[in-house]
């Protein structure tokens, strides 16, 4: 009997109930998976330079954040629904702003100066520098570089990952108006949402399959996103089977080189990462207590490009050790000393805004 439930799967809203999960583990090694693929891409310069895209189409880090998607989709709109949106907007405020701000301003103004191969009112006087603070905070440019750092790394710019950003907050938005609409109560809507992007990813496989990177984002991040939104919207209705996700994979097996490949991809993926993180049984006894996988994402690349700026001949495979344990000490010193502190100001924040509603 526990066997059949394993294989054909019980419903999300019932995995759920069971308590217990492997969300944290999963976000953790999703932002590991990032750093390690960046090992083989910030050498060259040539982000097809790693051993997965070979044989998928895509690096072990695009794959890792469509597993982040996956899963944001699903917690966000959890969030949403059990809470509302001001506390939503507050949550998900206080989780990206505080974090991405201290990193672009310790590049800035730590790493920069420390690196530069300018003077230091040189490096100070240079536009470049204030460009770049504006560009990463306003427009989540992720290829801004900062003066005289890196100039002979293959990449120079000091926060590659944060272009994901824009996306995942694109998609925050999409959330709370949908929400705020009342659509996510009627999941049907949604459905069809989700219905029409996956058509529009496969429509520009089949019309336009050499289309632009950005352009098969723009479609790929938010169908993977509203598919975790839509599993949990439909948790009395999905099931979490290894059965039925073995049939997803082998389908996505024979549709490889086909147009129909990259969309099945994204899907399977994301009932995939839901599936391990509900119907696995709990991997990690507690759940630790320093949530590291924002930081390692950010700090990453910044760690890998130092690395490489004084290791240059370092091969790739070497890279992921030092960059890995670097990366938690940085993404921890992240935790406690930012973004923890900016979480627990989420109840002061939510009860004076109670407090001034109330007055209103």
């Amino acid at each position: 009997m526990a066997e059949d439930s394993y294989r054909y799967g019980a419903t999300i809203e019932t995995a759920m109930a069971r308590g217990g999960d492997n969300f944290s583990l999963i976000r953790h090694c999703l932002a590991a998976a990032v750093v390690v693929s960046h090992a083989f891409s910030v050498g060259t310069g040539i982000g097809a330079d790693e051993p997965l895209h070979a044989t998928t189409g895509f690096s072990l880090g695009e794959h890792a954040v469509n597993g982040f998607f996956a899963v944001s989709g699903f917690l966000v709109t959890m969030s949403f629904m059990r809470r509302g949106p001001l506390d939503y907007v507050v949550a998900r405020a206080l989780r990206i702003a505080p974090a991405l701000v201290a990193a672009v301003l310790l590049c800035a103004f730590v790493m920069g100066p420390l690196l530069t191969q300018l003077s230091p009112g040189d490096y100070f006087r240079d536009p470049m520098l204030w460009r770049f603070v504006q560009a990463t905070l306003t427009t989540l440019k992720s290829t801004a570089p900062l003066p005289g750092v890196f100039e002979d790394n293959p990449f120079r710019f000091a926060l590659g990952t944060v272009w994901t950003l824009k996306y995942e907050i694109a998609c925050y938005v999409l959330v709370l108006a949908i929400g705020m609409a009342g659509v996510l109560r009627r999941r049907t809507l949604v459905l069809a949402g989700v219905i029409a992007l996956a058509a529009a990813s496969l429509l520009l496989d089949f019309l336009y399959p050499e289309a632009g990177k950005g352009q098969q984002t723009a479609i790929r991040l938010p169908l993977i996103f509203m598919t975790g939104s839509l599993l949990f919207l439909y948790r009395d209705r999905v099931r979490l089977g290894l059965l039925l996700l073995a049939v997803l994979a082998f389908a996505v097996w024979l549709a490889a080189g086909t147009p129909l490949y990259r969309t099945l991809l994204f899907v399977t993926q994301a009932y995939g990462v839901l599936w391990f993180a509900l119907a696995v049984p709990p991997l990690l006894r507690r759940p630790p207590r320093a949530d590291l996988s924002y930081g390692l994402y950010l700090y990453g690349w910044p760690v890998q490009q130092v690395l490489f700026g004084f290791f240059p001949q370092i091969a790739a495979w070497a890279m992921i050790g030092p960059a890995l344990v670097l990366s938690a000490l940085v993404a921890a010193l992240s935790w406690y000393l930012v973004e923890q502190p900016a979480l627990a100001l989420k109840g002061r924040l939510m009860l004076t805004a109670r407090r001034s509603s109330a007055a209103a």
